[in-house]
């Protein structure tokens, strides 16, 4: 896509509770349309009641809010950012009610999942699509959304210093020097329908054919490559890609294999140690909090083995300055031009799409019909589709 003269920034991210009383009506704004009844939400609810009912998702917005205004205003970017929540508040669709009253025409969204698929790519797309008809701001407010961005720099090199720093914490805990250790990468499980549906149906079914795996799991295996590629400490030890957080129903089939049943097969394989890398995530929120540092890591002390769990992205300065820079490239300067020519990629299969493609990751809803986008160009959206 041609640069723009964007006038605002909107940070879209999930979402989260922020107290006890919110935890089921969160839960309930997260699987609308799925009739969960709230004594099955309460079974999930645990988690968060554990954490006294506080997701770290919405502060973790907060710092990178700020971080991201500061790293404009550094380099002399006049953009605002407004921060908007898909399943909690300040829900989307008064924040851009908000933009469009403080005078913005044109914004651009930058979203806190970096993986093409439908709930980290097309869902926010749907979200503010609907937004935009329900807010009567659609054809009025103008919402771009910067690519999905697994491949950039900056995304990928917070992990590299972190896993570094892991593998010198295990080898600290084993007594062995020279005992097993492995890296694991770790991602959301999704159902496998939606994994297939994952990317344009191109490049699905030339993946398929050559690597023998979904769009959404070859970016999380072209990320792991580019972070062990830049450790010369892991070289020649084993790693892989799991999975972790599923829900839903349990005759529908999921990525698998489950981090915890992994880990299980790792100790009985004779690894005594392992360096769990979040690389699914940009924050840590719930699923990293509770998933893996509360039973992951319960896992390992059961099993013997070492553990070290290395930060997300957060709000570490080489990712918020990749941030700013998938801004500027998208952003026209006063001649008309990207304030950052190209298009930085450090790993397999980007950069990624402005411009999503026709029907990319599509979901039709129980109704038969696909729910209206942003930043897309499917020709048939809200009809029923074949």
């Amino acid at each position: 896509m041609a640069p723009k003269p964007y006038d605002a920034v909107l940070l879209a991210s999930f979402g989260g509770p922020e107290g006890q009383d919110d935890v089921i009506p969160f839960l309930r704004n997260v699987t609308r349309g799925r009739g969960i009844p709230d004594e099955r939400l309460e079974e999930v609810a645990t988690h968060y009641r554990a954490n006294g009912g506080i997701s770290p998702i919405n502060a973790q917005n907060r710092a990178l809010k700020a971080a991201m205004e500061a790293e404009l205003s550094a380099r002399g970017i006049g953009l605002p950012v407004y921060w908007g929540n898909r399943n909690w508040a300040p829900y989307i669709q008064p924040v851009l009610q908000q933009m469009y009253e403080d005078g913005h025409r044109r914004v651009l969204m930058f979203s806190t999942s970096a993986y093409a698929g439908y709930s980290s790519c097309r869902q926010y797309r749907e979200d503010l699509g609907v937004a935009l008809r329900e807010t009567g701001l659609e054809g009025k407010l103008e919402v771009d959304k910067v690519r999905q961005y697994f491949d950039h720099p900056g995304f990928i090199e917070p992990f590299v210093d972190g896993v570094a720093a892991g593998l010198a914490d295990v080898r600290a805990q084993l007594a062995d020097a020279d005992a097993p250790v492995r890296i694991v990468f770790t991602t959301h499980s999704i159902p496998v329908s939606d994994a297939e549906a994952a990317g344009p149906r191109d490049l699905a079914a030339r993946l398929a054919a050559q690597w023998h795996v979904d769009v959404y799991t070859a970016q999380h295996l072209s990320v792991a490559r580019a972070i062990l590629a830049r450790i010369p400490e892991a070289a020649g030890l084993e790693w892989s890609l799991v999975f972790q957080s599923r829900s839903g129903a349990p005759h529908i089939p999921w990525l698998e294999p489950d981090i915890n049943d992994a880990l299980a097969d790792y100790a009985a394989a004779g690894t005594r140690g392992v360096v769990v890398v979040p690389i699914g995530f940009v924050s840590d929120h719930m699923e990293v909090v509770w998933d893996l540092d509360t039973e992951a890591r319960n896992t390992c002390a059961e099993l013997g083995l070492a553990f070290h769990r290395v930060p997300t992205a957060g709000t570490h300065a080489r990712f918020v300055g990749g941030i700013v820079d998938l801004i500027s490239e998208r952003l026209a300067g006063p001649g008309g031009q990207a304030l950052l020519p190209g298009r930085a990629s450090a790993a397999e299969l980007g950069p990624w799409y402005d411009v999503c493609r026709p029907n990319c990751c599509v979901k039709v809803m129980r109704d038969g019909t696909v729910r209206p986008t942003i930043a897309a160009v499917d020709s048939e959206v809200g009809v029923p589709q074949p």
